[in-house]
């Protein structure tokens, strides 16, 4: 079975988008190729006309820090976001939901920007993202936009990019400030499925002994990845302790609408877990608020 008919190497954005938008039948761009090779090969994805190879563009394996974000290209593996001091630092729920992408050997070949570019409600990197209010910057024919994560799905495995017209740069994640901190936490299935029942990433900015700001992403919590707006409204202005947790697991059974799935867990199951696990990574950003603000080496 072939799975392709033409694969060409890239060294620019221009010239993968001038490929992608001239090729004569259909068209991807592919970094790792974790997803969609494996999708071809099972048959739930039909073979492609050209994929045009991105990882040899330079500016989408930049990770660097500017004076305002933290920029993480679309190319980098996960394995390199994950062990990375300066995304442990400034947005530590990446780098550790990075780290429990896949196996040693995924995380070497998949990429951030393919983990978001799945369009799956429930993936890991782009969860955290989420929480962290990251922009995602898009290269089209037209130029460069800056996107909120939110406006990059349609429908679960459905980006609402055009991937013929256009390319995921990377990702701006604000920098870490004083009292500011993050987490990330999942609960996998026990058989070795590499399919999370739930996953959370947790923003947290604290005032004294409050919870000054809060940004909250629980994944799968619906066809498309969004904010828990409803339990953040709940957790924001009030101390880090059990009442407050206790308030903020009727919110979820409020304002989350959760389905049982056979690859999942049963609907009740997941209410449960999901208190559960949105009061370990609050009280882990919680704790981490208290550390030093600097990062001391690249």
């Amino acid at each position: 079975m072939r799975f392709w008919n033409t694969y060409v190497l890239a060294h620019s954005i221009e010239e993968a988008l001038d490929i992608l938008s001239h090729a004569p039948g259909s068209a991807l761009p592919v970094a790792g190729g974790t997803d969609l090779l494996l999708e071809i090969q099972q048959g739930e994805h039909e073979p492609v006309h050209t994929l045009v190879d991105i990882t040899h563009i330079p500016e989408l394996k930049r990770l660097e820090e500017t004076e305002d974000h933290l920029f993480i290209g679309a190319a980098v593996p996960v394995s390199r976001v994950a062990e990375s001091p300066l995304v442990r630092h400034h947005a530590t729920a990446v780098a550790e939901a990075c780290s429990q992408i896949g196996g040693p050997q995924v995380r070497n070949s998949a990429t951030l920007g393919g983990n978001v570019a799945h369009a799956l409600p429930a993936a890991d990197g782009m969860i955290a993202l989420l929480a962290l209010d990251a922009r995602a910057e898009v290269a089209s024919l037209e130029g460069r936009r800056l996107e909120p994560m939110e406006n990059l799905f349609k429908g679960p495995g459905q980006t609402a990019l055009d991937l013929r017209r256009e390319i995921l740069v990377g990702f701006h994640v604000p920098l870490r400030r004083l009292h500011q901190a993050s987490a990330f936490g999942r609960v996998m299935r026990p058989q070795g499925v590499a399919l999370p029942i739930l996953n959370t990433a947790v923003w947290v900015e604290r005032h004294g002994e409050v919870i000054g700001d809060i940004r909250v992403a629980i994944g799968p919590s619906g066809p498309v990845p969004r904010r828990a707006s409803a339990v953040e409204a709940v957790l924001r202005g009030q101390p880090c302790d059990q009442e407050t947790f206790a308030a903020a697991r009727r919110a979820i059974r409020e304002s989350i609408r959760f389905r049982s799935s056979p690859l999942r867990a049963s609907a009740e199951y997941r209410y449960h877990l999901s208190g559960v696990l949105l009061e370990e990574v609050v009280i882990k950003a919680w704790q981490r608020t208290l550390e030093p603000s600097v990062v001391e080496a690249v």
